[in-house]
């Protein structure tokens, strides 16, 4: 059976950043057909400007092209994102699939509306990198930055503290006009996503369709610039459905009720999570969803009176509400068991 030009060319595209210096006979592998024939399609994707290739013979790597687009604005009460959209940003997503283009709409106005209303900054700049397998956008502002914004805003602690608030959803510091979705639901309708702001990153990442890393980290070498920058990853065959991602978090119709808190983000450093008071850091705002997913992914041990405050003392208070738990090793498991099964609070 003859094979198709786009089905080969397609697979060098998914494929040839894992293997760039052999993608050549990788190719002819799987297809089980010649190098050569293989490489004439390799020649045709360099003329197209797919491809470029460097060294020579057995040295020769091959890589994808990506085009770089940068976009300029001042932040003003003409700016506005629907038609920044309309104007400049849609033609690069014109030839994707529906799913994909609406993810991007979604996904674009979200963060550039809140680089104009809540940045307190002057300028806007949104740089596109595109190549034939993804696409990537950073919006970048130089406001006053998101976390120390929510920081302020909300009289916390720290920036980290404001990160655990972000994540969790439901978060603005303009209820009359935002109900605090778009950040949540933003991350979770791309591949990766991540905020940077003052050296402090907020990273989710669901690059390998599985259930993505919620990361916290300070970093040294973050870029000179004031503000914020929002960086979005995805690809261009993706096969996510942006209204999928709305009911994945929705216990009744068309509800944001149901948040998962990646119970990492309370943890500061070396500490340990052992006290009620960084219980009820994870336990604030809770009370306004109708289903709590508690994410225990990468968290060694918890005390027992952090365990005690969330599954007894807050699980007691609020019956109506459905607590679960996900990604807790042997040892947390333990803990949160312990906690659920106790009627006496003995700390």
């Amino acid at each position: 059976m003859r094979i198709g030009t786009k089905t080969i060319t397609d697979f060098i595209v998914n494929n040839v950043e894992q293997h760039p210096a052999d993608i050549a006979g990788f190719t002819a592998k799987h297809f089980d057909i010649t190098p050569q024939a293989v490489l004439l399609h390799i020649k045709n994707m360099i003329k197209d400007g797919v491809l470029s290739a460097t060294g020579q013979t057995r040295a020769r790597k091959y890589k994808l092209v990506d085009k770089r687009i940068l976009y300029k604005y001042q932040i003003s009460n003409k700016l506005s994102e629907d038609r920044v959209w309309s104007l400049d940003i849609s033609r690069h997503f014109s030839t994707f699939a529906d799913n994909v283009r609406h993810i991007w709409d979604y996904a674009f106005s979200e963060i550039f509306n809140n680089a104009i209303e809540h940045s307190r900054g002057t300028t806007i700049n949104v740089v596109i990198s595109q190549n034939a397998a993804s696409t990537s956008m950073l919006i970048l502002d130089n406001g006053i930055g998101i976390f120390k914004n929510i920081q302020t805003r909300f009289n916390l602690l720290n920036e980290h503290e404001a990160i655990l608030e972000l994540a969790k959803g439901k978060l603005t510091t303009n209820a009359k006009n935002h109900s605090g979705q778009g950040i949540f639901f933003t991350s979770r309708a791309v591949d990766r996503f991540v905020i940077e702001s003052h050296g402090i990153l907020f990273v989710h990442d669901d690059t390998n369709g599985t259930m993505p890393d919620i990361l916290l980290d300070s970093i040294n070498d973050a870029p000179n610039h004031k503000g914020t920058a929002v960086f979005m990853h995805l690809k261009n065959n993706s096969n996510r459905i942006l209204a999928k991602v709305f009911d994945d978090y929705s216990v009744d119709d068309y509800g944001f009720d149901k948040t998962v808190i990646p119970i990492k983000l309370a943890q500061y450093g070396n500490e340990f999570l052992v006290s009620r008071s960084q219980a009820r850091r994870v336990l604030s705002r809770v009370q306004l969803f109708k289903h709590v997913v508690f994410d225990f992914a990468n968290v060694a041990q918890i005390g027992q009176a952090f365990a005690d405050e969330i599954f007894r003392v807050f699980a007691n208070a609020h019956p109506d509400i459905k607590m679960q738990y996900a990604n807790a090793n042997p040892e947390v498991k333990n803990m949160i068991l312990r906690a659920k099964n106790s009627n006496i609070d003995n700390s």
